[in-house]
Parts: C-alpha cells; structure tokens; sequence
C-alpha cells in the first residue's frame, strides 16, 4: 500500500506544492498535513522545476546563519496551473468515486 501512495503522490505532488507556497517552510507545512514521506530534497527538486517551468516567483531573503534563503511565490501562470490541477483531480475524484460505488453494488 505505502508503493501505491507513493507512486500516487509523485503524480500530484507538483500541485501540491503549489497549493502550499503561502508557507515559508513548504516540508513542515506538507508534514503537518500528513505527507510524512516527503523529503526536503524532493521539494527543492520540484521548486528549481516550476521556477524553470515559471510557475513560480523568487526572492532571495536575508539569513543571519546562511547565505540568503530562496522564497519562493506562485506567480499568475503558476495560479493558472494550480486552477487546472484542482480541475483535474476533481474530474478523476469524481470518476474514481464512481467506479468504486460501482463496485460496492
């Protein structure tokens, strides 16, 4: 089951990203929320794609310990595909649910 929610996730993990740039800190954000799974890694991999996809906006924010901190804002462009994957998943929802109250008959 963990093999499927993985591979589950790696399909919408993108929007969900999006879904979570009001926060500074996206993984603490997305494990509060129960993907527990996800790496720190895997978040920065996904944010330097949608930043060349320019899905997203960057500043760089000063730090007292480090060099300055990438902040990352979803732009109009990213809004416009965060629309469409909210789109998406509730026509696959929809069908999914179908399809499984058909199986319980």
């Amino acid at each position: 089951m963990a093999k499927l929610r993985t591979e589950m996730l790696k399909g919408t993990l993108e929007g969900i990203i999006l879904a979570s740039l009001y926060g500074y800190e996206i993984t603490a954000r997305l494990r509060e929320q129960g993907f527990s799974d996800i790496a720190e890694g895997t978040v920065c991999a996904l944010l330097i794609r949608m930043e060349k996809r320019g899905l997203v906006d960057v500043e760089k924010a000063p730090s007292k310990k480090e060099p300055p901190r990438k902040v990352h804002f979803l732009n109009a462009q990213g809004r416009e595909y965060l629309e469409e994957f909210w789109r998406t998943w509730s026509f696959l929802a929809e069908r999914l649910d179908q399809l499984r109250e058909r199986g319980d008959e």
